[in-house]
């Protein structure tokens, strides 16, 4: 992980302008929120300086907080050429919403003329803790709904956005919880063991498409040496976790399994959870279930 630019013991020592030039870019065009969380200092953890400038937003006057809202950028614009901030850029480009196919585009374009037409704003969400069939999930749900709750769901989303964006800046105590982990473990039941040397794909499944996101090898324990996803949010969605049981029990038996490629498909539902997906198989059966 890239070191962090500024701790928080040395935010509570800077001069109010040094604070804001720091921290400033955190919310959207929005360095007065910085300000206003300026006189609150000293903030004892990372997360008390998080909730201040929250405050900060959800206090601010009814046209300002509007305007705040309004500077953010549309989702699926077409990013490279529109005129937004290079944390807004990355995020959208860490989804492919900078390369979306024209009908992809056409989507976006439609939904996001609806819901502007109807709230005034753009439609926000954090896309870092979703896939993009999540997205759209949540574009056509929330459209539904009223002016004040979409203006308070979109505050909410934007709490997620800059928690997101100050723990990634910030070093301090107290860090909000911001990442997930996805695990595996594999057992072979017929022989009571780990199952080592058991190929894995990890896929992200879509209504369009199926990206590979991590392929990896089990080891002496039948796990992963690392976590399949850490240190970052679980994208919202639907998963496929691929187990190579064929070629694992023919090594162990030198003869042909019955079972050949196992998927276990499943699905995400909290970013900031732990989802342990483990495997427990015999040449002809297997089970599995969220673990622990």
């Amino acid at each position: 992980m890239p070191p962090k630019a500024v701790t928080l013991e040395d935010l509570n020592r800077l001069p109010p302008v040094s604070f804001v030039a720091a921290v400033g870019e955190t919310f959207e065009r929005a360095p007065w929120v910085a300000e206003a969380a300026a006189a609150g200092r000293p903030y004892p953890t990372v997360q008390a300086l998080h909730e201040a400038m929250m405050r900060a937003v959800r206090k601010a006057p009814p046209d300002r907080q509007l305007a705040f809202i309004s500077s953010h950028p549309e989702l699926g614009s077409r990013v490279a050429r529109a005129d937004i901030t290079d944390a807004s850029k990355a995020e959208q480009g860490s989804l492919g919403l900078d390369r979306l196919s024209a009908e992809e585009f056409g989507r976006f374009t439609r939904l996001n003329a609806a819901y502007r037409a109807k709230f005034g704003f753009p439609f926000i969400v954090c896309v870092r803790r979703h896939t993009r069939d999540s997205i759209l999930r949540q574009f056509e749900r929330r459209v539904g709904n009223d002016a004040e709750t979409e203006r308070e769901r979109a505050l909410d989303e934007i709490g997620l956005i800059t928690r997101l964006r100050l723990v990634a800046l910030v070093d301090g105590p107290g860090m909000p919880v911001t990442a997930g982990r996805l695990s595996t473990h594999v057992l072979d039941l017929t022989s009571g063991r780990p199952a080592a040397g058991v190929r894995i794909a990890l896929h992200e499944v879509g209504s369009s498409a199926r990206g590979l996101l991590r392929e990896a090898v089990t080891n002496a324990d039948g796990r992963t040496d690392a976590p399949l996803i850490a240190d970052e949010p679980l994208r919202i969605g639907s998963y496929e976790l691929t187990f190579d049981m064929g070629g694992y029990f023919e090594r162990q038996n030198g003869a042909a399994a019955f079972l050949r490629r196992v998927p276990v498909r499943f699905s995400i539902a909290e970013p900031e959870g732990h989802y342990h997906v483990p495997l427990l198989a015999t040449p002809w059966s297997y089970t599995t279930y969220r673990g622990s």
